[in-house]
């Protein structure tokens, strides 16, 4: 069973200009992170859930910063589980799908597939004003049989 993200106990938040940039700012300090709360090289998500992040930042930045001059990531982990949103302030909210072959959206065809191939999940939270929304990743920290690594 996958915590939920509201529930963990460690947090980190991060806001930057909705610019090319954050794509290679996010993922570093996503890198840190995980680092830190113990999260090495060796676990099975942590490369998955690097490119799931870079897709979703490079998303807000491509099709949100005409509306939001930022994008904010909250990252958020405990024993068993790593979870992360994007946020940012344009009202549209995607569609969440899991097939590649459609045209638009692409991007997040292969985030689904990623995810769920993982055994995580995936939900758009719209802000209560409706001028914004999260898309929010939450994702097993599997353990890898030689490691002791989380």
């Amino acid at each position: 069973m996958i915590t939920p993200p509201d529930t963990l106990p460690y947090r980190h938040v991060l806001t930057l200009p909705a610019m090319g940039s954050a794509v290679r700012i996010a993922r570093e300090t996503a890198e840190q992170v995980l680092t830190e709360w113990g999260v090495g090289p060796r676990v099975p998500c942590r490369d998955p859930a690097l490119l799931i992040l870079s897709e979703l930042v490079a998303n807000s930045v491509r099709h949100a910063a005409v509306l939001s001059p930022n994008v904010t990531v909250a990252f958020a982990g405990g024993p068993d589980t790593f979870a992360f949103g994007v946020h940012d302030r344009h009202p549209y909210r995607p569609a969440l799908f899991a097939s590649a072959g459609t045209a638009p959206g692409r991007g997040l065809a292969t985030v689904m597939e990623l995810t769920h191939g993982l055994g995580g999940t995936a939900v758009v939270r719209g802000d209560v004003d409706e001028g914004g929304k999260s898309i929010w990743i939450t994702l097993p920290l599997q353990r890898s049989g030689r490691s002791r690594e989380r």
